[in-house]
């Protein structure tokens, strides 16, 4: 292959390399924000797991603390029906047992209900007693490896841009040229592309036959009669991925 197309790819592969770095880099705070707010809606669900038991655990000894007064005023009343000395007194004693008695049922079955929910809420922490044992320092480790990767990144970049300015003053003036042009009108800034089945492998325009075997043979530079990047067509143990 000659060797100024061997010099485009290079470029053209370091061009993609830093583009995709500068993203990296430029995305990074967005991307911590959404890995913060993932551990926190894990956090949440398990809070809220705790605010469910804590509550029916305080509303289960709220609701045992006014049976146990009814119960109380219940045998008050069994007291007040046995000792009643007339009709009158008989009377007022038995509605005000069932009333006590309706009451104390009510409760119970209050109480029933809070003990299963009591039951569920601990159920679920219980499963995820491991989770919440360990997600803070899942938190701090995986924010550890985000804030190393984005600094390696930047590292890498400025590795890269350094190694792009080297390629680039190797390239004939010409050719630096054609690369500049196109770089700065094709959108997606490729433009070297690799000939994949027989077409570009940017904008997917079939080859004739003798532009395929003259891109093949890589004696010229070749560029695509549709998109008007330069062509190459890579050594099958080197296939290129740009």
């Amino acid at each position: 292959m000659k060797r100024e197309l061997e010099q485009l790819i290079r470029l053209q592969n370091t061009d993609t390399k830093i583009k995709k770095l500068e993203n990296s880099i430029k995305t990074a705070p967005q991307r911590r924000v959404s890995l913060e707010q993932e551990f926190e809606k894990r956090a949440s669900s398990i809070r809220e797991l705790q605010r469910q038991r804590d509550d029916a655990s305080a509303v289960k000894t709220k609701l045992e603390n006014e049976i146990a007064e009814a119960n109380t005023k219940l045998e008050r009343a069994e007291r007040n029906l046995k000792e009643s000395q007339n009709q009158k007194q008989y009377e007022a004693a038995v509605r005000e047992k069932g009333a006590f008695q309706k009451q104390i049922s009510e409760l119970e079955t209050k109480q029933l209900e809070t003990e299963e929910q009591l039951e569920a809420a601990e159920k679920n922490l219980a499963e995820r007693a491991d989770e919440i044992a360990s997600i803070e320092g899942e938190k701090e480790a995986s924010l550890k490896n985000f804030e190393a990767e984005t600094e390696s990144h930047k590292a890498e970049l400025e590795a890269e841009r350094k190694n792009r300015e080297t390629i680039f003053a190797e390239l004939p003036k010409q050719a630096a040229a054609i690369y500049n042009r196109l770089v700065t009108r094709i959108r997606d800034g490729v433009a070297v592309a690799e000939v994949r089945n027989g077409a570009c492998s940017a904008c997917f325009m079939s080859l004739r036959p003798q532009m395929l075997a003259d891109v093949r043979s890589g004696k010229q530079i070749m560029t695509c009669e549709s998109c008007n990047r330069i062509l190459y067509v890579a050594p099958k143990e080197t296939a290129s991925a740009v």
